[in-house]
C-alpha cells in the first residue's frame, strides 16, 4: 500500500521504483501484442523486406513508449491529459493503410502512408479544441453505454486470442488439400496443348471445409484457462502489491506453461540484435497526397470521439475531474503523436483502451505507473532482444488474461449506467439498448458494409463509433443537449470505488 499523503490525488501518487517497474510491465504486456500486431500487419502489404518490418516494430515500440509519457506526464500546457494512459497504434488507421499499400507497395507506399499520417497530425492538434467542445453531449447514460460497448468489442479481441483469428492461419476451417490438389492438376491438364478442358474461369476458388487444428487447439485454450484462473486465484487470495499485478504474474505463469510444452521459442531473441537506434525518415521519405491526408484525417476524428470515452472512463476510474481543458489537452496528443509516428515512420496514435481495464483491475490510478510502463516501451524499441522476448509469447498466454481486462471495460460501462435514472426517465432504455445494438453491428455481420460506398468504410467499420454516434443523437433527440458537462464528468460518483 502506498504511504502517499492523503492531500496528494491517487492519480499523482509517486509509488516505489520497483513497484512502479512490475506495474508498468504489465501495463506494456498488456498492449504489447496490439501495439506489434499493425506495423506486421502493414509491413507485410506494402511486401517490405524482414529487416524493414523490425525497423516498423522497432520505431513503433519507441513511438508508443514516447507518446505515452507525453500524455501521461504531460508537455507544456498544450499536450497531456495526465492520467494512466499508454498510448498504441490505432486499428481504426489500419483498413485505410491497407488500402494504400495496396494501391501502391513498397517504400514508394510506405512514403504515401507515412505522409497521410503526419498531415493528419497536423490537422488533428488544430482541432482537437473543437472536438472537445463535445463534452457537453456526453453525459452518463451516453458514456456508460459507450464504454460498455468498447467492452463488448474488445472482447472479440480477447476470444480470438484463446482460440485463433476468423481468418488466416488460425481460421476455424481450410481448404481441403485433395481439392488444392485436383485443381492445380486441372488446371496444368487445361493448360496443356490440344487439351479440350477449358481454363479455369477466372476467380475461381474453393472455401475452407475442413476443420482447421490450428483453430481452438485445446493445448492453448488450456494454457489460456490456467492463465484466467491464475488471476482470479492470485485476485482472490493474495493482498496488496501482489494483488495489483495478478495480471502480470498470470500473463509469466502462462509464459513458463507454454516455454514447457514447446509452445514458446526463443529463437528469435537469440537472432536479434543487443542495440539499435530508432531514427526519423529511415523507411521511406514522406509523400503527401491531399485525398489521402484528408481520410486519414476522418480517421483521426473517429479515433479523438473513442479517445473522448476513453478519457472520460479513466476519469471516472480515478476520480480525477475531466473537464473541456483537459479533454483538449488529451486529444491534442493524440495529434501530436500521430504527427511524431509519421516522422518516425509508424502510423496514427490513440490511448489503448486495453490499459484501461488493467486500471479498473488492479484499481492503481497513479499516472507514473504508465510512465514506467512508457519508458519500458522505450527500451524495447531501443533494444530489439528484449522485444523479441516480448513478442515470443504466444496469443493464447494473453488470452486469459484478456477475458479479465476487457470485461472490467465493459463492467466500468455498466457502473457508470447503474447512476443513470431510468426510473423517471423511460427515454433512457431507449438510448441504452438502441446504441448497443448498433454498436454491434460490425462485430456480428462485419460484412454489413459490403454494398455500401467504399469512402465511408473508415467511418462505419468501428462498432464503437456507431454507438458513440447513436448514443449522441438519440440523447440529443430524446433529452436534449445540456450546457452543464458535469454530469459526464460525475457519471459514476454513485456507484462503489474499486
Amino acid at each position: 500500500m502506498s504511504t502517499a499523503s492523503p492531500a496528494v490525488h491517487p492519480v499523482d501518487q509517486h509509488l516505489p521504483a520497483g513497484q512502479l517497474t512490475a506495474l508498468g510491465l504489465q501495463h506494456v504486456l498488456v498492449m504489447y501484442a496490439g501495439a506489434v500486431a499493425v506495423p506486421l500487419i502493414i509491413g507485410r502489404a506494402l511486401n517490405l523486406t524482414p529487416d524493414l518490418v523490425a525497423k516498423l516494430i522497432s520505431a513503433d515500440l519507441f513511438c508508443c513508449g514516447l507518446v505515452t509519457l507525453i500524455q501521461a506526464l504531460g508537455a507544456t500546457r498544450w499536450f497531456g491529459v495526465q492520467l494512466p494512459v499508454m498510448m498504441g497504434v490505432t486499428f481504426a488507421a489500419v483498413a485505410p493503410m491497407v488500402s494504400m499499400a495496396q494501391s501502391t507497395a513498397g517504400p514508394a507506399g510506405a512514403g504515401l502512408i507515412f505522409g497521410s499520417v503526419i498531415g493528419a497530425g497536423v490537422v488533428s492538434i488544430l482541432i482537437a479544441p473543437l472536438i472537445s467542445r463535445m463534452l457537453r453531449f456526453f453525459p452518463p447514460v451516453v458514456t456508460g453505454t459507450i464504454i460498455a460497448v468498447i467492452g463488448i468489442s474488445l472482447m472479440r479481441v480477447g476470444i480470438n486470442w484463446i482460440f485463433g483469428n476468423p481468418v488466416g492461419p488460425t481460421a476455424p476451417a481450410v481448404v481441403n488439400p485433395d481439392h488444392v490438389k485436383w485443381l492445380a492438376e486441372a488446371q496444368a491438364a487445361a493448360g496443356a496443348p490440344g487439351s479440350s478442358l477449358p481454363p479455369v474461369p477466372k476467380g475461381f476458388a474453393v472455401v475452407p471445409t475442413v476443420p482447421n487444428p490450428r483453430y481452438g487447439d485445446l493445448t492453448g485454450v488450456g494454457i489460456s484457462a490456467l492463465v484466467l484462473l491464475s488471476i482470479l486465484l492470485i485476485s482472490k487470495f493474495a493482498r496488496g502489491f501482489v494483488a495489483n499485478i495478478s495480471v502480470l504474474l498470470g500473463i509469466c505463469i502462462g509464459g513458463v506453461a507454454a516455454t514447457a510444452m514447446g509452445l514458446m521459442s526463443f529463437e528469435k531473441v537469440a537472432r536479434a540484435q543487443w542495440f539499435d537506434l530508432v531514427l526519423p525518415f529511415e523507411i521511406a521519405l514522406p509523400i503527401f497526397d491531399p485525398v489521402l491526408i484528408l481520410t486519414m484525417t476522418l480517421v483521426m476524428v473517429v479515433v479523438m470521439i473513442e479517445s473522448t470515452g476513453m478519457f472520460l472512463a479513466l476519469g471516472e476510474m480515478t476520480d480525477r475531474k475531466i473537464d473541456q481543458a483537459a479533454l483538449t489537452r488529451g486529444l491534442r496528443t493524440d495529434g501530436l503523436g500521430t504527427l511524431i509516428g509519421g516522422i518516425f515512420n509508424t502510423f496514427p496514435y490513440t490511448s489503448f483502451s486495453q490499459n484501461v481495464g488493467l486500471v479498473a483491475v488492479t484499481g492503481v490510478k497513479s499516472r507514473f505507473v504508465c510512465v514506467a510502463g512508457g519508458l519500458i516501451l522505450i527500451l524495447l524499441g531501443l533494444l530489439p532482444k528484449m522485444a523479441a522476448l516480448v513478442e515470443s509469447l504466444p496469443t493464447v498466454v494473453l488470452g486469459g488474461a484478456g477475458l479479465v481486462m476487457f470485461g472490467m471495460v465493459a463492467a466500468t460501462g455498466i457502473r457508470i449506467l447503474g447512476a443513470v435514472d431510468f426510473k423517471g426517465n423511460r427515454f433512457n432504455a431507449m438510448i441504452v439498448a438502441v446504441s448497443i445494438g448498433v454498436g454491434m453491428v460490425p462485430l456480428v455481420a462485419p460484412n454489413f458494409r459490403q454494398w455500401m460506398p467504399h469512402s465511408i468504410h473508415p467511418l462505419i467499420e468501428s462498432g464503437i463509433l456507431l454507438a458513440s454516434i447513436t448514443a449522441v443523437l438519440l440523447n440529443v433527440f430524446f433529452n436534449g443537449a445540456s450546457r452543464d458537462t458535469s454530469a459526464a464528468v460525475d457519471a459514476a460518483r454513485q456507484a462503489d470505488a474499486h
